[in-house]
């Protein structure tokens, strides 16, 4: 799965890379989360375009969004049989732009944040779904979601999923939308295990508040456990379902 990530290229870079008319102005950011304006890319009639999206996917059945589950990943397996789905893969592909992003692997009740980005240091083009959900009111919201796959052997010493990352000779295929009938299904699939660097980082990615450049910094010695706080003792016994208090997030 892919749950943050992070935007740290400089605009222009981006816009060499995927080759989209825009010139948008945009800060780096290193802690990016659900629900976020995120940018993407997409192609409509054969040019490339930059787009701002909610990162959560709303499909345009939704009646009401409050009793629709916060989709930021999109599982390929299910990407022709899944209704949210189906439409957007033959019409809407898009990629999310980004250069690194961040798995937790779980240690008994701890989690311990990775940074993975590519060894060439260029964007990391991840596959995604966009949608514009219209409400009743006639607002509308333009989303996207992550297209994830199972783990390569580098991602698996951290989780059992990862993003879909396309070559740079993919990109136009993914893109291309312009055959309904065309499968891209065969993109899909793990990157090889050489693309990608992964190293831990500090815990402080773990708030969506830290926003610096220090998170994708390596660590280069283990963390202190954390520090669990219990319920100050009662004059009554405690119940045996007073567990401890604090976590990670």
């Amino acid at each position: 799965m892919c749950g943050r990530y992070a935007i740290t290229l400089p605009p222009d870079v981006y816009r060499d890379f995927y080759g989209y008319s825009e010139q948008p102005n945009f800060p780096p950011r290193y802690n990016v989360a659900p629900t976020q304006p995120v940018p993407i890319v997409l192609e409509d009639r054969g040019e490339r375009h930059f787009m701002l999206v909610r990162w959560g996917f709303l499909p345009s059945w939704v009646k009401d969004p409050k009793d629709f589950p916060l989709v930021i990943n999109a599982r390929g397996e299910t990407l022709e049989t899944k209704p949210t789905f189906k439409a957007a893969l033959k019409r809407r592909r898009c990629i999310f732009m980004v250069d690194g992003f961040y798995e937790w692997r779980r240690d008994g009740r701890e989690k311990t944040p990775f940074l993975i980005r590519p060894r060439s240091r260029k964007p990391l083009p991840m596959a995604g779904l966009w949608e514009t959900y219209s409400s009743p009111d006639g607002s509308e919201i333009d989303t996207a979601a992550i297209v994830t796959t199972d783990a390569n052997g580098t991602m698996s010493a951290v989780h059992d999923r990862m993003p879909v990352i396309l070559s740079e000779e993919n990109i136009a295929a993914w893109l291309d939308v312009s055959d309904e009938r065309a499968s891209v299904m065969n993109l899909v699939r793990p990157c090889p295990d050489d693309w990608l660097d992964l190293v831990p980082v500090s815990s402080r990615v773990n708030k969506v508040e830290n926003d610096d450049a220090d998170l994708m910094e390596p660590l280069t010695h283990p963390e202190p456990a954390p520090v669990r706080q219990t319920k100050p003792k009662a004059k009554k016994p405690l119940s045996s379902d007073e567990d401890d208090q604090g976590s990670l997030f």
